[in-house]
């Protein structure tokens, strides 16, 4: 595997490319294009990417740890292909929308305005994690342990507490309504 250390990688486009070997470490990715590329079984250690375009990117089998993505277009990324152990990530103005997180354990995760539209957390942990500021139209949890979670300024969540852990969760008196959508009451 070749070693790539504390090195920026800027402007880079690498669309519908292959990249197999690698492994970066604290390495900064700026505005570099990698949409439908395919970085499965790399590895990503204390990297940063910022005002990136990865959509569809694959990472099967892909380290991401304390990876950073700050205003990046990540559409329809699969996050729940990479690699479980020590799978740790932060989003900051991110476009997250059609993005999978299925069964991915992600204790403590900050999303800060970030858009996640139609996006997957089902059976995910997201326990202690912070929606903050952040579009979750259309997202689906589903057996998700949302335990101590931050949904304070989140908006436009449907979360059922029926079949999610919600204890010590927090959300604002304007966001309750999102718990109740499955009962299909008005609250005026």
């Amino acid at each position: 595997m070749e070693l790539h250390d504390d090195k920026t990688f800027d402007s880079i486009i690498y669309t519908e490319k292959v990249i197999k070997g690698q492994e970066f470490q604290s390495c900064t990715f700026k505005r570099c294009d990698f949409t439908n590329s395919d970085f499965s079984h790399n590895k990503f250690i204390d990297c940063v990417f910022e005002s990136c375009n990865l959509s569809l990117m694959k990472l099967n089998g892909a380290a991401l740890n304390n990876a950073v993505f700050n205003n990046c277009k990540i559409l329809g990324v699969n996050f729940s292909e990479c690699q479980t152990m020590l799978f740790s990530v932060k989003f900051d103005g991110c476009i997250l929308d059609y993005a999978s997180f299925m069964g991915r354990k992600m204790v403590s995760t900050r999303f800060t305005k970030c858009s996640l539209k139609e996006t997957t957390f089902s059976q995910a942990n997201l326990s202690g994690s912070v929606f903050d500021q952040s579009d979750l139209s259309g997202t689906v949890f589903n057996r998700t342990d949302l335990t101590s979670t931050n949904f304070v300024t989140a908006y436009h969540y449907s979360i059922d507490p029926e079949i999610n852990n919600i204890k010590k969760a927090a959300f604002s008196a304007d966001g309750l309504a999102g718990l109740l959508t499955k009962y299909q009451i008005r609250i005026v």
